[in-house]
C-alpha cells in the first residue's frame, strides 16, 4: 500500500528522460561515476599518507628540543 511499485518508478523515469533527455542523463551518469572514483582514490591516498607519516617519537622530541617554541625561550637563549 505505502510502497513504491515498479510502475511508479518507470513513470518517474520516463518523465525524467523527457525533461532532461538521454544525452544529458548519460553525461550526468559519467560525471557521477568520475566523482565516486575520485572520492575512492582520495580516501585510499589519505590512508597511505597516514601510514607513511608515522615517525619514531624520539626523532620528533629531538627536533622539538633544538628549536624554541615561544618568545620566552628565544629571549632566554639571547
Amino acid at each position: 500500500m505505502g510502497g513504491i511499485s515498479i510502475w511508479q518508478l518507470l513513470i518517474v523515469f520516463a518523465i525524467i528522460v523527457l525533461l532532461f533527455g538521454t544525452k544529458k542523463l548519460r553525461t550526468l551518469g559519467s560525471d557521477l561515476g568520475s566523482a565516486v572514483k575520485g572520492f575512492k582514490k582520495a580516501v585510499t591516498d589519505e590512508k597511505t599518507e597516514e601510514q607513511d607519516a608515522d615517525f619514531p617519537q624520539q626523532k620528533m622530541e629531538n627536533k622539538a628540543d633544538n628549536q624554541p617554541s615561544n618568545q620566552a625561550d628565544k629571549q632566554q637563549q639571547k
